[in-house]
């Protein structure tokens, strides 16, 4: 069943290439929407796709790329249009 979520990461996951590695992870899967930095320095992404998919990049947000430092994930559901492909924002 596709559905999107929209996550919000914190740590250290700003300047360390974690928008570009979500990039890759989601397009790899298959899954769409969007990854970008807040002014709190948080990153937020939006992912849709199929629910195993979704559950596999919220386990790569955890990890992130080598040089993050993932604190927290908080997703929830989001009522959404999926967008045509993952990009960064």
């Amino acid at each position: 069943m596709s559905q999107c979520l929209r996550c919000r990461v914190s740590g250290r996951v700003q300047g360390v290439w974690y928008r570009a590695g979500t990039r890759r992870q989601a397009q790899a899967l298959g899954v769409t929407g969007y990854a970008r930095n807040l002014s709190d320095g948080q990153v937020e992404v939006l992912a849709c796709g199929e629910t195993s998919d979704l559950e596999q990049l919220k386990a790569w947000l955890w990890e992130g790329p080598d040089a993050a430092d993932v604190r927290s994930v908080e997703c929830q559901a989001a009522e959404e249009t999926p967008p045509q492909d993952f990009s960064t924002r």
